[in-house]
């Protein structure tokens, strides 16, 4: 597993170098051409080849960090079964909205971000819609399952995280979009800086469609520190530190081209919808009981096999049902 610990760390740091040198790019050597010019051959190549797959690479490295974080942390089921219905809905809905307008509104790619799907979709845009969305995501489910449980809890994380995801887009649409190097181009006039409110609609209705799909195929193969509220994820063994890096960095990205672009509303909206109620989720979600009084669960049947660390259960918050299904989870798989 340590070799998956170092890719899964080089993957996150190139997804943070890949953000940074493409921010310098946009906001400090384009906008100066003089400067382009002075640069040797090999310079004027490197910069040309950014400026045509840089955005590949970051959302690449992204998805990598992601899913090797996932695969890590949650098991091969629960990676999987978050990140197929990640990219075959948003791929879907991507592909219809470029081809009819719905649920999106009217829009193109331009270039820069990959090969296109059909000669519509960049191949890296459902990589954003997945590595974006699991760590809304994430975090959202493990904050709500400290203060519920069941469908509540569920439900919460599901609509949580499609906000989540939505605010991101506040940002994210006027900088690729409506500055100095749009990634996309909306075909209709919105309201909205250029953009039609139906495509924030379009946003969470996504989301939302597989968030709910994810949910129902975790539901399937608990893990008992998924399941209910009885650990906290740094007893577990599941650190959010990434999940939340990774919403912060892409959001920080976006938020730095529109303020360069003069748009400030979006961001405003941003932070209100998306950042804070991520940090007070992730403060939920790690946060200890204060009354909390653990034991550890030494006996094999309420032992998770892939995690190494020990498991540790609050007393006060097990229920029957949970440990009734953690135990017949375990028999099954004798």
């Amino acid at each position: 597993m340590k070799s998956f610990a170092s890719a899964q760390r080089v993957c996150f740091v190139a997804h943070i170098a890949s953000l940074i040198f493409g921010l310098a790019g946009l906001l400090l050597v384009l906008p100066h051409p003089e400067f382009i010019a002075q640069l040797p051959d090999i310079g004027r190549t490197a910069f040309s080849w950014s400026m045509v797959g840089g955005g590949a690479v970051y959302m690449i490295s992204g998805a990598a960090a992601v899913a090797i974080y996932a695969y890590r942390q949650l098991g091969l089921w629960h990676w999987l079964s978050f990140m197929i219905p990640a990219l075959a809905v948003s791929l879907s809905a991507e592909l219809l909205g470029t081809s009819t307008g719905f649920p999106f509104g009217e829009y193109h790619y331009l270039t820069g971000l990959g090969y296109k799907i059909a000669g519509l979709v960049p191949f890296t845009i459902p990589l954003s819609w997945f590595y974006l969305g699991f760590s809304a995501y994430l975090i959202a489910y493990l904050g709500f399952r400290k203060v519920t449980k069941g469908w509540l809890a569920e439900m919460g994380a599901i609509l949580m995280g499609s906000v989540l995801l939505t605010a991101w887009d506040f940002v994210l649409d006027p900088a690729m979009s409506q500055t100095t190097m749009p990634f996309w181009a909306w075909d209709q006039a919105g309201a909205f800086f250029g953009m039609p409110y139906q495509n924030f609609v379009g946003w969470f209705g996504t989301g939302f469609v597989y968030m709910s799909i994810a949910t129902l195929l975790w539901r399937a193969q608990p893990k008992y520190w998924l399941e209910s509220s009885l650990v906290e994820p740094s007893a577990s063994g599941l650190p959010l530190g990434l999940p939340l890096g990774i919403y912060l960095s892409n959001f920080a990205f976006a938020m730095l081209i529109s303020i360069d672009g003069e748009i400030y509303p979006p961001i405003l909206l941003g932070l209100l919808l998306g950042v804070l109620p991520l940090m007070g989720l992730y403060r939920l979600a790690t946060g200890k009981e204060p009354t909390a009084q653990h034991f550890q669960l030494t006996d094999p049947q309420f032992t998770d096999p892939q995690l190494t660390n020990p498991q540790l259960v609050d007393t006060q918050l097990v229920d029957t049902q949970t440990l009734a299904r953690v135990a017949a989870s375990a028999k099954a798989a004798e």
